[in-house]
């Protein structure tokens, strides 16, 4: 080995030494920057402004990682703590969601009152109504005499849910039923709804729940409220 070749030998070794050096020293610093940074937690972020007083829901939020040392104490790392809360003020679009931004929503409103009835758990949203949701409550009835129409009826619309209970195994009204499971509802209402829904819970076939989608509570004009299968068009 001459010269010229042992030089580009030594060269190499050194080139490869400060390779190792350098990507030791990336290293290091990605370390320490970890070691300052921290561990990260979820948070959550508004997608857009949230009025005051609107009800919270998981549509609103979207999730993001970031340096727990970062977040401040009262944030929110979990969305089952949004359920039936109310904004207590105007949220804005790309702000963290803080506890003190949020209240549990009033349970009764002046004229409501609290009704509780068992829906079945095979026609109700299994799963996806929580507190604070509104629904249209529909049932079905057998015409009054024979020869007429069954009927489908609106009987409630836009019923705010207050507490959806645990699943309960009711026993059949005669042995030739099979048990079915319900599940216990209260919903804050108006008298007149309150009897309707009271009155469709004891003497309807069957009682439905539809979830409203959040801002779509309007009414349903009463022409819309009945159906009967004779009159489809």
């Amino acid at each position: 080995m001459n010269s010229r070749q042992r030089r580009g030998v030594i060269l190499l070794v050194l080139s490869v030494v400060c390779a190792l050096g350098a990507f030791a020293g990336v290293l290091s610093v990605i370390d320490d920057v970890k070691s300052k940074v921290g561990p990260e937690v979820t948070a959550y972020r508004l997608k857009s402004n949230v009025a005051p007083y609107t009800p919270l829901n998981t549509g609103q939020f979207e999730k993001i990682r970031m340096p727990e040392r970062w977040l401040s104490a009262n944030a929110v790392t979990d969305l089952r703590r949004i359920r039936g809360k109310i904004a207590v003020t105007t949220l804005r679009e790309g702000s963290l969601l803080q506890t003190d931004m949020i209240v549990d929503q009033p349970a009764l409103q002046p004229g409501e009152q609290e009704v509780a009835i068992m829906i079945d758990a095979a026609t109700g949203v299994a799963g996806k109504i929580t507190p604070g949701s509104r629904v249209n409550v529909y049932a079905t009835f057998e015409g009054r005499q024979q020869g007429d129409p069954d009927q489908s009826k609106i009987i409630v619309t836009n019923a705010r849910v207050l507490d959806v209970g645990k699943l309960t195994s009711l026993e059949p009204d005669n042995k030739n039923q099979q048990p079915t499971d319900a599940v216990p509802i209260t919903f804050a209402l108006s008298t007149i709804d309150a009897q309707r829904i009271t009155y469709a819970e004891s003497f309807a076939q069957r009682v439905r729940l539809a979830l409203v989608a959040p801002g779509g509570e309007t009414t349903v004009p009463d022409k819309d409220r009945t159906y009967e299968l004779a009159t489809d068009k």
